[in-house]
């Protein structure tokens, strides 16, 4: 009885392993395939796959690396000045030997004069407080002179024409303010003009060695 069911194993397992292999397929015995072949053709290069570490991982979301993908700024017009005819020789020497041909010119330009209403000159600074203090108890808003040979003074507006300021003082008289005037704080300036049509990362880096030549006149969106 034991040597009827050692066999009977023996022959399961063997009728299994047939059956595994695909050898019974003939008498129609055959397990179900699982293979999909059709997915094999659909997948591009994959040799080139690989597994990534947690630091591959890592450096892929770092901002610098996204700030790398992004792209370089659009570049800007931008302007300067104005200068003076000595101002000008300087700035075009720099110019000429520094930046490319076509990236910059210099035009004829002026600006226009401006006119305040002002209080001052003051003794001293004690005196300058002591006028601030009472402009704020009538108020009255004040600035700063843009002018240093004006000061130490005040300034109650800027205004582009001498009759826009005399229209001005008229009005804060009716407030109290009797001692201030119109004065000329800029007379109409004329000169060069540094216009630079498109200013992109490598040209800006330029730009920097020239500052001297540029005479403490900032650059500013044309």
């Amino acid at each position: 009885m034991l040597r009827l069911l050692v066999l009977a194993l023996l022959l399961a397992n063997a009728g299994y392993l047939a059956w595994t292999q695909g050898l019974l397929a003939d008498y129609g015995f055959a397990p179900i395939e699982q293979a999909e072949p059709q997915r094999l053709s659909q997948q591009i290069r994959p040799e080139a796959m690989r597994l990534l570490t947690s630091a591959d991982a890592r450096q892929i979301e770092s901002p610098g690396n996204a700030t790398a993908s992004t792209s370089s700024p659009t570049p800007e017009c931008l302007q300067a000045g104005l200068f003076t005819p000595e101002q000008t020789i300087a700035l075009r020497f720099g110019l000429e030997s520094s930046l490319p041909i076509g990236s910059w010119s210099l035009e004829n330009s002026s600006e226009p004069g401006r006119w305040i209403v002002y209080m001052g000159k003051y003794a001293n600074e004690e005196a300058l407080a002591k006028k601030r203090t009472e402009l704020r108890g009538m108020g009255v808003s004040f600035e700063p002179l843009n002018n240093p040979a004006l000061g130490p003074g005040l300034s109650l507006g800027h205004f582009s024409s001498q009759a826009e300021a005399e229209r001005e003082l008229a009005k804060i008289a009716t407030r109290g303010v009797r001692t201030a005037k119109v004065v000329q704080e800029q007379p109409e300036l004329r000169g060069q003009l540094l216009k630079l049509p498109a200013v992109d990362a490598p040209l800006m880096a330029r730009l920097e060695l020239l500052k001297p030549q540029l005479a403490g006149k900032a650059l500013r969106p044309c």
